[in-house]
């Protein structure tokens, strides 16, 4: 008998696993691993590996592995992930969207299913031969697709025929009106579809490498479970994935009203329990400058995390994210700090992974070989790359996890202050001392600058969150600025407690409930809590399953 189920969560720092007894829903054994970017196989093997074999029970009493994971969430908050191009279809208001490129198309239907106008079809193969070595992935929305979506369904086929790459229409996912919303919709699931697809492969592999024949369910982000065979598919599904769980974490600790807050090394979020039930999100989830129509919990997550990137500019001013760095303090065989670390330029160093293979050399690539790493700074004068160009190529590097980047983050804080002590703090303190001798501070001094820039950020976060969900509107700017104004000063404060999960929740939570003026708890295995909530939806989802109809 399937006596068991594994809820694992892979984070943009760390992977966690869960073993959970089925019937009671007691948590029988924990693992914690390093997400490994370039392979995720080893680090979800890893986990599987530490967690076997601390509970030592036979695998043929495993009925079923949930995965949760941030990483969609987190590409999406951080632009990154794959190119994709949005075909538009119909005559309708130009808009923008954070991806390659959106383009408009004639074509599309009228509301009684007619065709309005006929499909461009030479001007669409004529783009498709030109965004083939542009791009990724396609997304394909036409006016009134959801009453017939033929022109979505020509469009694909001409994409397929010419340049075989995954394509994601509108009308599979959304039967509602609101053009911008379902072109969102259709880009989203066309971004996330390479990444899901490079995921499941790597956790199956883990589960393979490791015995593991049970099925695999991912968690989509309206807290149900996607067949793995179906989630490629319906990537844009899972993007609030992570969320999803961190509701159903929270749901099992309360019965009445809490915002449940995950604080990661990539992204803090954020969703809300009301009488002990999560909230769902009314007219589809918003993530990052995507508002769209896939259902999922009531949630908002911004890229502020333990390893977010810590960058100074010229004049002083502080930066906190939303891209994620490896710490100093965590780094492997790093140069000496002195030697490269500084504001600007100086502020992150790129690594090169020496098992990179790539399919063609440019002036980047073939300086990156022979280096190992180097600082935009060091690239801009070797190569002559500067600006936008060298910007859009790092980016492409990393997306095509050819390189990682290291720098200052708060988890260096974190250590100099001695708060926290997981890899080397004399990296963190030699970069902190570089960063505050140019604002004429100490590095303790600056250190606690961080964390509680930190702080705030997360604060302006849960701020944001609850004036969205009650009246509709982000106040993000005001929220943000409203202390440094000159005549006006806001504080908030909340009614309802925090329920804190994540490896980072411990550090900034407290001061954040503190300047909020409520409480936080953090419940036993909130360390791990989004690989429970996957274990906990896998296990309502099987229950219902065996309940006896309805006669």
């Amino acid at each position: 008998m399937h006596t068991y189920i594994i809820g694992i969560d892979t984070g943009g720092t760390f992977t966690d696993a869960v073993l959970m007894e089925r019937e009671s829903g007691r948590i029988v054994a924990v693992a914690k691993k390093p997400t490994t970017h370039h392979q995720l196989a080893d680090s979800t093997g890893a986990a599987l590996a530490a967690l076997l074999q601390g509970a030592g029970i036979p695998l043929e009493k495993i009925g079923a592995v949930a995965v949760s994971s941030t990483l969609a969430t987190n590409s999406v908050v951080e632009n990154k992930g794959a190119r994709v191009a949005l075909l538009v279809i119909g005559y309708v208001r130009h808009f923008k969207l954070p991806v390659k490129a959106v383009i408009f198309v004639k074509g599309g239907h009228t509301i009684m299913g007619e065709e309005e106008e006929p499909l461009e079809l030479h001007y669409l193969v004529s783009l498709i031969h030109g965004l083939k070595d542009e791009v990724d992935a396609y997304g394909v929305c036409a006016a009134m697709s959801m009453v017939n979506p033929t022109h979505e369904l020509v469009t694909a086929k001409a994409i397929e025929m010419i340049d075989p790459k995954p394509v994601f229409c509108s009308h599979r996912v959304s039967q509602t009106a609101g053009m911008q919303e379902r072109a969102a919709t259709a880009g989203l699931h066309a971004k996330l579809m390479p990444i899901m697809e490079e995921y499941i492969t790597g956790v199956q592999q883990a589960m393979t490498a490791r015995g593991l024949s049970c099925p695999m369910v991912i968690i989509s982000g309206n807290a149900g479970t996607i067949s793995s065979d179906r989630a490629v598919e319906l990537a844009g599904m899972t993007v609030a994935s992570g969320p999803a769980c961190t509701a159903s974490f929270g749901a099992e600790q309360t019965t009445a009203s809490a915002l449940i807050i995950d604080i990661g090394g990539t992204t803090t979020d954020i969703a809300m329990i009301k009488d002990g039930q999560p909230l769902m999100a009314t007219e589809g989830c918003k993530i990052g400058g995507w508002r769209t129509h896939v259902e999922a919990i009531d949630m908002s997550t911004g890229g502020i995390g333990g390893d977010s990137h810590v960058s100074m500019n010229d004049k002083g001013h502080l930066t906190i994210g939303p891209n994620r760095v490896v710490p100093l303090a965590m780094a492997a065989d790093l140069p000496p700090i002195d030697g490269w670390f500084g504001k600007e330029e100086r502020s992150r160093l790129i690594v090169f992974r020496p098992e990179s293979k790539m399919p063609a050399e440019d002036r980047l690539t073939t300086f990156l070989r022979t280096q190992g790493q180097a600082t935009p700074e060091q690239i801009r004068r070797a190569t002559g790359l500067s600006g936008v160009t060298l910007d859009r190529d790092l980016e492409n590097l990393e997306r095509l996890q050819r390189t990682y980047e290291c720098g200052f983050t708060p988890t260096d804080a974190l250590h100099v202050l001695h708060r926290i002590d997981l890899g080397d703090r004399t990296r963190a303190l030699a970069g902190a001392a570089i960063l505050a001798r140019e604002i004429g501070m100490t590095a303790e001094a600056f250190c606690e600058l961080v964390l509680r820039r930190t702080e705030e950020q997360i604060e302006n976060l849960v701020i944001d969150h609850l004036v969205q969900h009650y009246w509709g509107n982000s106040l993000t700017s005001f929220i943000a600025g409203r202390n440094d104004h000159p005549v006006l000063g806001v504080n908030f404060s909340l009614k309802i407690p925090l329920i804190g999960i994540g490896a980072a929740a411990r550090y900034f939570l407290p001061a954040v409930a503190s300047r909020l003026a409520t409480t936080v708890s953090f419940p036993q295995y909130c360390e791990v809590g989004n690989a429970v909530g996957a274990a906990l939806i896998c296990k309502q989802t099987l229950a219902d399953q065996t309940k006896p109809p309805v006669v």
